[in-house]
């Protein structure tokens, strides 16, 4: 199994837009062969912010796959390449972390 922690900034004042696009993609992904988990997450409300806070403009989408190759499909997607298009604009950095379990 992989596991992707990708950490999506958006421009400031973006994010709801990226959030919107992002979750209108959610059902095409969740469709896709090898996919387990495709979520967005924000801050958890209620805490004070802290060193661990990704902020106002920032969002963490957590996924699961099969696979590396369903992973690689995924990213090659064509429903992956318009959703990249279409935000690409409104974000500021994009880190996407690729792990396995130990």
């Amino acid at each position: 199994m992989i596991h992707v922690v990708a950490v999506i900034t958006a421009k400031p004042g973006q994010r709801a837009a990226v959030l919107e696009a992002f979750q209108a993609n959610v059902p095409a992904v969740l469709a896709e062969q090898g996919c387990i988990e495709y979520q967005a997450t924000v801050d958890a409300k209620g805490l004070p912010p802290s060193k661990g806070s990704v902020g106002d403009d920032t969002f963490v989408v957590v996924e699961k796959w099969e696979s590396l190759a369903a992973l690689q499909a995924h990213g090659a997607a064509p429903h992956m390449q318009a959703y990249g298009a279409k935000v690409k604009d409104l974000l500021a950095s994009r880190v996407i972390h690729v792990l396995e379990p130990v």
